[in-house]
Order: structure tokens, then C-alpha cells, then sequence
């Protein structure tokens, strides 16, 4: 062409240069080919329409589904969108490699994409290398495996630091960033997040960046788009104002990408590079990916971060501190909630002193239904009843009743919908004394730990669960904890988990409270950690992981002289006392819970020398418990009692039961098919030792057996 000559037709240019021209309608979802861009479909050269099926099948499946997303980045950004594709002919066989540069546009009125662009075939060597293309082979594959990781990965993190330590780990297929940073906004300033692959304090500049600032992670901020940099000289021309705070880090590319969340921009990240990146339509496929999911790790791990804030808020504001500790006595406690939502539910525990001098004082254990907002309200309702009905002096059994009276009014609607109970037990210490009037509502009982380590459950009668019925009864059982025993109150939390029942979950605390030689905040945490890892107590850090149930864990200690609540002499390691003791009521209309007591002195003896022997002290209880119930009219107590040691010659173990009926047993024949009369018979052929002695009202029936080992116990035969 001569200077001043008029340019060829657009037609005659593209001919020239074998490049076709192809229009997409998202409307009407067809594309118009002109005559070269269907002879590279391997279409005759002619112009043609296609349906969108039409246009699929002239190319490789792997490659088409890529067309959407890549048209949808460009539309976003604002860029060309360029795709490299595969033709294929009938016989499934690549005929060719085009590539296609278009610009999408967006009808306004409709809503609809346009997309005009060209098609031009790509010569390229025919070795496996070369068609590991940016939209082909292996680095297809290494970006979605990429991908499904990063996902998973972002989708775990539960805070906001561990959202960014996954997203600095990250490893990009090809391109992976050398530096990072997350840029929050905060009113009309920038502020970082957080940062890696910089020095500490290398954030200084950035933070409290007014938004205004000619710097590309406001600019996304304001605009909610992606800014790509791929070489210094790029950077320094567009945003020449910051280019001397981004220079000092040695850089050779950059990304700013929107967090966007719900439609708004929330914040930027900026991925930097060493090395130069061209930053092609794939790569920022990939980077716009990331940034997807970051923002949405990033919003779930703030909203957590909120609940978790609000939630120690209302912990603080429901569970007591313990105050000061009490003259010989130790108290410990835990709470550790589930762990889903706002991590508040319906177990509590409180201290509340009582009037009448004495240092006397309540502990109260409880667990509403529920592990909701309704749950955590109506604890703190009843926990504050509690508080005022204890307040006032109320005997322990008067408490519960008019708790449940209370709690019945608030959960029940006039049409008596609602129902929501809570279990409770509460009971009244005196520590002159050690004496314990214990009430329990539907509440797993208390355990007593020995001087010794021996754990035994300590089954006391209940009633109901609160807000049941108002006027249900709750019957006292009164215990003497002794000097150097421990008592424990738990929620079912810390027994029913991991798949554990009643039985197992407590044969299970019984070993840690055996095995635990540490002092009693000690056992507390071993007691929570053993389960479900660290406590959210305020003296033990931070909120643990998913719970099944939430945990409430309260331990009680009697001091004994010169000793420590793990029944330890403090300083010198004498050896722990050889006296452990059970006391237990078994009343006239109980009769089921002389099964209780023959459990009790089972545990109480749990690691006697001749499994023989215990057997012969259970026989023996339940004869002197069932002669009571039947022949007299009055209650019955047992008291167990094992003392001695190596020390003393041996171990004995004494059972006492006692009732106030004046008739002293007597030995009679019960004959061959008479169902009495053989108690004082066994007595005489099983203990070493036996007799019944008249008290000012009553009498006590008594029985010792002096320990012997398993190979020393005489054959009855």
C-alpha cells in the first residue's frame, strides 16, 4: 500500500490473515459463523447459524465447558476474553487448534450477553508437551485438583488466622504468589487483615489507608473489580502515586481481586509475584476462584468470630465465679458448651451462700432442654429462681418443687404447648460438719471419690425433671462427705458421649478419677480434656471444638488434717488412709434399692483379694436389708466400712444395719421349703465374725470379714 491510500475492507484484511469472524447470541443462544470461521470448524466455507448444540459438537467437551466461565470473567472484568479450543472431526479425532479473542458485552435492555469475536487456527508441534496447553492436558488437571483442595481446605479454617494460613499455603499450579495480603475496610479506610510473605511491619503504610488513595486495593474496593499488574512498569504507570510503596518488596506482577460476599465488596486480596506473570485468561480464572472462596472462608470465620465473642459474653454473664474458698473445702468447676451455633445451652452450675450463719452454702447442677437462645434463656431464668428460693431458706426439697412450679409456668402456653424441663440436682453443705442434704430432679447422681481413689456412684432418690409437674415431691437424702473424699456433680454431657450410655460413660470417669493424682482444678480439666479437649471455664483457655451435649463438671473436697484433695499428705508422701466408708438408707417403700446397696458394696470393696468374699458380703446385706423391710415396720441404714491395711495385719470390712424396731432376730429352722429363717444360718457360716446389738431405739445387725487372698478362702463343699 502506497501512504494516503485507503485502508482494505475489515472483510479482505481478515481473509488475508485467515482469521474467521463469529457472533454469539445469548438470547437466542446461536452463533453466527462467517465463511472462514466455519471452515475451521470443519464446516463447508460458507456462512452458517448454529444452534448451541450445533456449535458443541465441532468441539472437545473438556474445552467447551470452559467457553462459560471464561465469557463470564471477561464480562466481569471488563477484558478480552481469549479461549484456545480443539476442533474435532466426525470421527472424534482433533482436526485442529483454534484460538478465539472476543470482548463480551451485555445488553442493557435485555440482560442478555453478546459476543463478537475472531477464530484463527494455532500451529503448534505435535509432541505431548505442546498440548499441555493453558486450557489443555495436565495443567487443566493440576488446577482442578487445585481447586477441590483449596475448597476443602478454606471450607475447614473456623477463624479468620487460619483462613489465612490455609490461603498462604496455598500452591498454585505454574504461577503460585511469593507475597500475600488481605485488606479489610473499616468506615472510609483500607486496613490489613492479614498478611505472609512480608516482614513483620511491613504492613505499617497500608494500614488506615484512607480509600481515596491512588493505590490498587482501594481502587477494587471502590469499584468491585479485579486489577492485574504484570510488570513494574505497568504498575508504576497506573498507579504512580503508591508505585514507591510497592517497589521496596522486588516484585514483578500483581493481582488486586474484590471479596465479594452477598454482592458487596468486603475487602481485597493482592497476590504478588517474583517472576513475571502474562496473566492469561486461565490463570485469572484460577485467581478469581481463590478469591471467591477466601472471601466466603473469610465471612463464615468473622461471623463465627462474633458468635464465639458474644457467646463468652453471656457465659460470663450466667456462670458464677466460685469466690472465695471456703474454710476445708475445695470447690473446682467447668462448663464447655456444644460447640454449634452461639455455643450457649441449658447447663449450669451455681454457688449460692445461704442464710443462718455457718458458712453454709448451695451447689446447684443443672441442664435445660435444649441447646438453643430459648435454652440459654430459661437457664438463666430458673438459675436466678433457684438463687432466690435458696436465698430465702428454703429446705432443699422445698427449692426444687418451687422450681418446677416455676419453670412450669414458663414453658407452658395456655393450650400447654411447649413443654421444656430441665433436670436439676441441688444440694446444701455445711463444711463444719461435711454434712450434705442432697434433692435431685431427673439428674444423673452424684459420686463420691475416697480417700483412697475408690470412686463409688452415689444413688439418691429424685422426682421428676423440673417444669413437669408443679407439685411433684423431691425427697432429701442427707451424706457425710468425708475429710479427703471428693464429690462430683456432672451434666450427662460428660457421661453420654462419643457413644457411651450411663453405665459405660461412668465406668469410664471412675478410671480417670482413680488414676488422677493432681490437685483438684487438675482433675477438673482432666475430667473435661479426657472427653472433649480444652474447657471454656475462664481459668482454661479458649472455646473447644463441636460437642455432642454441652458439659457442666463441679468438684467438691473436704480437707483432711495436713492432706490435699488427691488424699496425698502435702509434702511428705505419706501413704493414704486405709478407712473407706458407704452409708445408705433403704427405705420401707424402696425395696428395689437394696439392689443399689449390694452395688455399693460391690464398689466399696471393688479391689477386695477374693471375688468369694464379696460375693458372701453381698448374700449377707441382702438378708439383714430384706429382714428389715420384712419383719419390722421402719427404714433401714446401712454402713459399710473397710479399715486396716499391711500395717495392721490386713484389711476387714464391717456392714452395719440398723433400724429402730426393738425385736432382736433369733435363730430359727427354716425347714426345707420355708422362704425364711436362713439369715442368721448364713451369718454363722460365712462371716468370721457376726452379732446384733440393741441401741436406745432399735438394734444394729452386724457382720466382718477379714480379708483373705483368693487361694486361702476355705471350700464350703
Amino acid at each position: 500500500m502506497r501512504t494516503g491510500e485507503p485502508l482494505p475492507a475489515v472483510g479482505d484484511i481478515l481473509e488475508s490473515l485467515a482469521t474467521g469472524l463469529w457472533h454469539w447470541d445469548g438470547g437466542e443462544r446461536r452463533v453466527t459463523l462467517d465463511a472462514e470461521a466455519a471452515r475451521l470448524l470443519g464446516l463447508p466455507p460458507e456462512p452458517v447459524t448454529l444452534g448451541e448444540a450445533g456449535m458443541r459438537a465441532r468441539f472437545h467437551p473438556v474445552d467447551w465447558g470452559e467457553v462459560d466461565a471464561v465469557v463470564q470473567l471477561a464480562l466481569s472484568e471488563g477484558t478480552i476474553a481469549e479461549l484456545r479450543l480443539r476442533v474435532m472431526d466426525e470421527h472424534g479425532r482433533v482436526l485442529r487448534t483454534v484460538r478465539s479473542r472476543s470482548r463480551p458485552s451485555v445488553d442493557p435492555a435485555t440482560g442478555e450477553y453478546h459476543v463478537l469475536g475472531t477464530l484463527q487456527e494455532v500451529t503448534e508441534p505435535g509432541t505431548a508437551a505442546a498440548l499441555r496447553t493453558s486450557v489443555t492436558g495436565d495443567w487443566r488437571r493440576s488446577r482442578e485438583a487445585f481447586l477441590l483442595d483449596a475448597g476443602r481446605a478454606l471450607a475447614e479454617a473456623r477463624s479468620t488466622q487460619e483462613v489465612l494460613r490455609v490461603a498462604a499455603g496455598l500452591s498454585m499450579p505454574g504461577f503460585t504468589p511469593d507475597g500475600q495480603a488481605v485488606f479489610g475496610v473499616q468506615g472510609d479506610h483500607l486496613t490489613v487483615v492479614g498478611h505472609h510473605g512480608q516482614s513483620p511491619g511491613d504492613e505499617g503504610p497500608f494500614v488506615d489507608m484512607p480509600l481515596s488513595t491512588d493505590y490498587p486495593a482501594t481502587e477494587v474496593v471502590r469499584t468491585g473489580r479485579a486489577v492485574y499488574l504484570s510488570s513494574p512498569a505497568e504498575y508504576k504507570a497506573r498507579y504512580p502515586a503508591s508505585w514507591p510503596l510497592a517497589a521496596r518488596f522486588g516484585r514483578q506482577s500483581w493481582a488486586y481481586l474484590p471479596l465479594t460476599v452477598a454482592g458487596s465488596t468486603m475487602g481485597t486480596w493482592m497476590a504478588g509475584f517474583t517472576s513475571p506473570v502474562s496473566f492469561t485468561p486461565d490463570e485469572r480464572s484460577v485467581l478469581t476462584t481463590v478469591a471467591r472462596m477466601l472471601a466466603q472462608a473469610l465471612s463464615r470465620a468473622g461471623v463465627a468470630e462474633t458468635e464465639r465473642e458474644l457467646t463468652e459474653g453471656l457465659q460470663r454473664s450466667m456462670l458464677p465465679r466460685l469466690g472465695p474458698q471456703i474454710p476445708g473445702m475445695r470447690i473446682a468447676a467447668r462448663y464447655v458448651p456444644t460447640g454449634g451455633g452461639l455455643q450457649v445451652g441449658g447447663d449450669w452450675y451455681d454457688m449460692i451462700p445461704l442464710p443462718g450463719g455457718g458458712g453454709r452454702f448451695a451447689l446447684v447442677m443443672g441442664d435445660v432442654q435444649g441447646h438453643d437462645v430459648r435454652a440459654a434463656g430459661l437457664m438463666g431464668q430458673l438459675r436466678i429462681a433457684l438463687r432466690a428460693y435458696a436465698s430465702e431458706g428454703h429446705r432443699p426439697d422445698a427449692v426444687l418443687t418451687r422450681a418446677s412450679r416455676f419453670l412450669h409456668g414458663m414453658t407452658y402456653g395456655e393450650d400447654g404447648s411447649e413443654l421444656r424441663f430441665a433436670t436439676c440436682l441441688y444440694l446444701e453443705v455445711d463444711p463444719s460438719t461435711g454434712m450434705l442434704e442432697i434433692a435431685r430432679a431427673g439428674h444423673p447422681d452424684p459420686a463420691i471419690r475416697m480417700a483412697d481413689r475408690t470412686v463409688l456412684l452415689r444413688p439418691t432418690p429424685g422426682g421428676l425433671p423440673l417444669g413437669i409437674d408443679p407439685d411433684a415431691d423431691y425427697p432429701t437424702t442427707r451424706l457425710v462427705l468425708e475429710p479427703d473424699e471428693t464429690l462430683l456433680m456432672c451434666t450427662d454431657g460428660l457421661i453420654e458421649t462419643g457413644g457411651h450410655d450411663l453405665d459405660t460413660g461412668w465406668r469410664r470417669l471412675r478410671r480417670i478419677l482413680e488414676e488422677h493424682d493432681g490437685d483438684l482444678e487438675d482433675l477438673a480439666d482432666s475430667l473435661v480434656q479426657g472427653v472433649h479437649g480444652p474447657s471454656s471455664h475462664h481459668s482454661t483457655g479458649p472455646l473447644a471444638d463441636r460437642r455432642e451435649d454441652d458439659i457442666a463438671v463441679l468438684l467438691l473436697c473436704r480437707l483432711g488434717p495436713e492432706r490435699g484433695c488427691d488424699g496425698v499428705a502435702e509434702g511428705d508422701g505419706a501413704a493414704r488412709p486405709a478407712v473407706r466408708r458407704a452409708v445408705l438408707t433403704v427405705a420401707q417403700a424402696e425395696s428395689e434399692r437394696i439392689a443399689v446397696a449390694r452395688q455399693q458394696l460391690r464398689e466399696l470393696l471393688h479391689d477386695w483379694a477374693s471375688a468369694d468374699q464379696v460375693d458372701s458380703a453381698v448374700l449377707l446385706l441382702s438378708e439383714m436389708l430384706t429382714n428389715v423391710l420384712v419383719h419390722t415396720d421402719a427404714d433401714a441404714l446401712l454402713v459399710a466400712e473397710v479399715s486396716g491395711g499391711p500395717a495392721a495385719g490386713g484389711r476387714t470390712v464391717r456392714v452395719e444395719v440398723s433400724d429402730i424396731s426393738d425385736d432382736l432376730p433369733h435363730k430359727r429352722d427354716p425347714g426345707e421349703l420355708a422362704s425364711s429363717g436362713r439369715g442368721l444360718v448364713l451369718m454363722e457360716f460365712l462371716a468370721d465374725h457376726w452379732g446384733v446389738d440393741p441401741r436406745g431405739e432399735g438394734k444394729t445387725i452386724w457382720f466382718e470379714l477379714r480379708e483373705r487372698q483368693a487361694a486361702d478362702v476355705p471350700d464350703p463343699a
